[in-house]
């Protein structure tokens, strides 16, 4: 490898865990979890965006990320699901980022990070929209982001991470893992040289 140039991997890491973190801030303002007045508009993707400024939904979100971005590189992560629970630490709506394979392929220049931008783009507009097709939550809703890894193995990597960011890992309960009775809603998928993702909505049926 030339030592002049990032390991691919970092690199593609590095590009979903920068737009992981703008879709996670634009889920929770559209979904209203939290008033309209903790956001500020910003500019990402060359689209309007949403971005917390509550500092320990920011924290949590940042440590998150942080802490899978090693896992990304090493191509760990299956999935990152933003689960929306009621007052009653049920799960009512999981947003689900399913992450393929990292592909080993060459980069091709600034057309190829501008097909990239306009991917993330069509994701957050896809966001946007995700609010006129599902029911609206009630009250008292919270958060909660779960991380989907390919190998119990990397559980010890995650301690490790742990360690350095002084940031709690711990197994999710199985009753945010999953819904019954549930509707799967696709909102966006995208292919390239370097990785697929897919994202779809699921959501509750019953009434709540």
């Amino acid at each position: 490898m030339d030592p002049g140039k990032p390991n691919l991997n970092e690199a593609t890491a590095d590009v979903l865990c920068e737009f992981l973190e703008v879709a996670l801030h634009q889920i929770l303002y559209i979904r209203k979890l939290y008033p309209a007045g903790i956001f500020e508009k910003c500019c990402k993707y060359n689209i309007p965006v949403q971005m917390s400024q509550h500092p320990e939904v920011n924290k949590y979100i940042k440590d998150t990320i942080l802490g899978i971005k090693p896992l990304l590189s090493k191509d760990e992560v299956h999935g990152v699901t933003v689960v929306i629970l009621n007052s009653s630490n049920k799960p009512i709506e999981r947003f689900v980022f399913e992450i393929s394979s990292l592909m080993k392929k060459s980069i091709s220049g600034d057309e190829y990070l501008f097909a990239i931008e306009q991917a993330f783009r069509s994701f957050i507009l896809k966001i946007n929209i995700s609010d006129s097709l599902l029911d609206n939550i009630t009250e008292g809703c919270s958060f909660a982001i779960l991380v989907y890894t390919k190998d119990n193995a990397v559980i010890g990597e995650m301690e490790n991470q742990q360690l350095i960011q002084d940031f709690p890992w711990v197994e999710a309960d199985k009753c945010i893992c999953s819904m019954e009775d549930s509707k799967l809603i696709p909102l966006k998928s995208m292919e390239n040289d370097l990785f697929q993702m897919q994202l779809n909505v699921e959501e509750v049926c019953v009434k709540r």
